[in-house]
């Protein structure tokens, strides 16, 4: 008998261990919260989450170079979410990719920055010139209203395609004559005395709209109490780094490895937001509209579908 319960215990053993090796990884893996963001100071607020986690849980984030591939990554649920230009957002939902705006991320943070060296000193000025812009990002969009706005089109410059952290280093060459960039890009070449400002370009109906925080409708729906866990922690680190630039400036030295100089003249051209207000809309609308205008997307997409205020 004794013996009957002996093997009977190291059975029961032997099937728990098992159970423990064969049991899938998920509920540790629920407790990391893989949150993406692009290689720019204005997609600094990921890196503060740690400061806001919810206890028993850790923060993972995954840095991208491109916009539409942080908007891949929520697609692919390779991270929950991700800061990413507004404008990869609209391409990816008039496509009718399931991916939706769950908070406000950042305003401001473009320039549009000439050789320190021409005589390039507007807009109008860029006429001819080899010009280095992004395709798909925001900054597409807005170079091509400025244009207009000033009785130009894409056809009177030279654009050259060239990624945000590429910019800089292009310019200092001589290999572009100007470029529309991301921070700290603008800062660095103003920093390092390659670069002059022709203008922060926030005068479009868009005006400093730029990043947003995007989601999956598939999270949405699947599970909205983990999602409103890393908004909770995105409004609280968006309110923290703004009150502590020096903090701002820290971080962005050492997870982007730029010189402090740079930095520090990029900070005040960077707001970190998170709210989903009227005016926010109403700039996401009006966005939305101009990428038709200019032929980026064949029609809007739906709005109320793109942009939920669940977790405000």
């Amino acid at each position: 008998m004794a013996s009957n319960s002996r093997s009977n215990l190291l059975l029961f053993v032997a099937f728990a261990a098992l159970s423990l090796l064969v049991a899938p990884p998920s509920r540790a893996e629920d407790r990391v919260l893989r949150v993406g963001t692009l290689k720019l100071i204005h997609g600094i607020t990921p890196y503060f989450y740690e400061k806001f986690a919810p206890p028993g849980y850790r923060i993972e984030v995954v840095p991208f170079e491109s916009p539409t591939d942080g908007k891949n990554a929520v697609l692919t649920g390779t991270v929950d979410t991700c800061i990413h230009g507004i404008a990869a957002f609209l391409l990816g939902a008039a496509a009718g990719e399931p991916v939706v705006i769950v908070a406000a991320a950042t305003n401001r943070g473009m320039g549009i920055v000439a050789d320190a060296k021409s005589d390039i000193k507007s807009i109008k000025d860029l006429k001819g010139k080899r010009v280095a812009i992004f395709p798909g990002s925001t900054q597409e969009v807005v170079i091509l209203e400025r244009l207009k706005a000033e009785g130009m089109s894409i056809s009177d410059i030279q654009p050259i395609r060239l990624s945000f952290s590429d910019m800089p280093a292009a310019l200092a060459r001589g290999d572009v004559d100007a470029y529309v960039g991301a921070e700290p890009g603008p800062g660095i070449s103003l920093a390092n005395g390659t670069g002059r400002l022709v203008e922060y370009p926030y005068s479009t109906p868009i005006g400093s709209l730029n990043m947003i925080l995007s989601t999956s409708e598939k999270l949405i729906k699947g599970d909205p109490e983990r999602l409103k866990l890393i908004i909770d922690m995105h409004k609280k680190a968006t309110d923290y780094a703004m009150s502590h630039p020096d903090e701002m400036v820290q971080v962005a030295m050492q997870k982007l490895g730029q010189q402090r100089k740079s930095i520090e003249m990029a900070v005040p051209n960077v707001e970190l937001t998170w709210k989903i207000d009227d005016e926010f809309i109403k700039r996401a609308k009006a966005y939305s509209e101009l990428m038709v205008e200019k032929k980026q997307v064949r029609q809007a997409p739906d709005m109320s579908r793109a942009i939920t205020e669940q977790f405000m």
